[in-house]
């Protein structure tokens, strides 16, 4: 496996690839999902690039980057025993010259809704530093969680827009087996707070029977999940949302389908998930 560090050295290197080229991007704290990733593209490429880069742009002033539970030796480990070729680990300076060359790229209209509103300038970080990668490292394919549903649908909107010609893979969210999420901010959970961390996806579940059973009505539902959150003391609930599935609106009554979706804080960590009602 290479590791490599500059945008000159990736340039050149990915110049004499001819094979199909798969993409895993990650901040790194790399664990158990990226991993799933790893596994489900690499049989799909010839080449299988990740990279590591802890994007200070989709990070607000009193969010967590400093202290973003990232390990660089630990990661490279991680991707080496899962089959990457190339793992591209730059510098702030490589993606972000201080030229100013590298334009900000629109998230679209899908990052004005939930995360965009309670992380103004999140997604606006999120589509350039995506357009950036893929710009250099120029993959056929790319994975990205379903976990981070409304940034996947941020990306979508990046290869549309920027005209990229590359196969976007979703990949489901991965669970514990308590059904939380896997994040890299679990981390940030003490014993107590971990188990109390299990209020979010049994909120889902909850309003997932009760759709189940026939009710369409997305204020009862998102009060169904709110219920569920209350009775967790150390949960601060910041939304919880019915949402149509590709533009993140909120929706008043559902027809045919739609996406649950549930941000809280729970200590230092802030947990987001969701599932499509169908």
């Amino acid at each position: 496996m290479q590791v490599v560090r500059t945008v000159k050295e990736m340039t050149k290197l990915r110049s004499q690839i001819s094979g199909p080229v798969g993409l895993v991007a990650t901040l790194g704290g790399i664990h158990v999902g990226h991993t799933t990733h790893i596994d489900v593209i690499r049989p799909q490429c010839e080449t299988l690039v990740g990279s590591i880069f802890l994007n200070p742009t989709q990070f607000g002033q009193d969010e967590d980057l400093s202290e973003y539970p990232a390990e660089e030796k630990a990661d490279l480990n991680e991707f080496d025993k899962h089959g990457a070729d190339i793992v591209f680990v730059p510098t702030v300076d490589e993606i972000y010259p201080k030229d100013g060359s590298v334009r900000l790229i629109d998230p679209g209209r899908v990052s004005l809704e939930l995360e965009g509103i309670y992380r103004p300038g999140h997604f606006d970080g999120v589509a350039t530093v995506v357009a950036r990668l893929f710009s250099i490292i120029r993959p056929h394919k790319a994975t990205f969680g379903e976990k981070d549903a409304q940034q996947l649908g941020v990306i979508k909107h990046v290869v549309k827009s920027c005209g990229f010609e590359i196969d976007l893979i979703p990949i489901p969210t991965v669970r514990e087996q308590d059904g939380l999420a896997v994040s890299s901010r679990n981390k940030y959970l003490s014993s107590e707070e971990r188990t109390a961390a299990t209020v979010v996806y049994r909120s889902l579940t909850a309003v997932s029977e009760l759709f189940r059973q026939g009710e369409r009505s997305g204020d009862v539902l998102k009060q169904a999940m709110e219920s569920v959150l209350v009775d967790e003391p150390l949960a601060d609930i910041e939304y919880v949302s019915i949402s149509d599935i590709d533009s993140f609106v909120e929706l008043r009554r559902v027809h045919k389908v739609a996406r649950a979706l549930v941000s809280v804080k729970i200590g230092r960590a802030r947990l987001i998930d969701n599932m499509i009602l169908a």
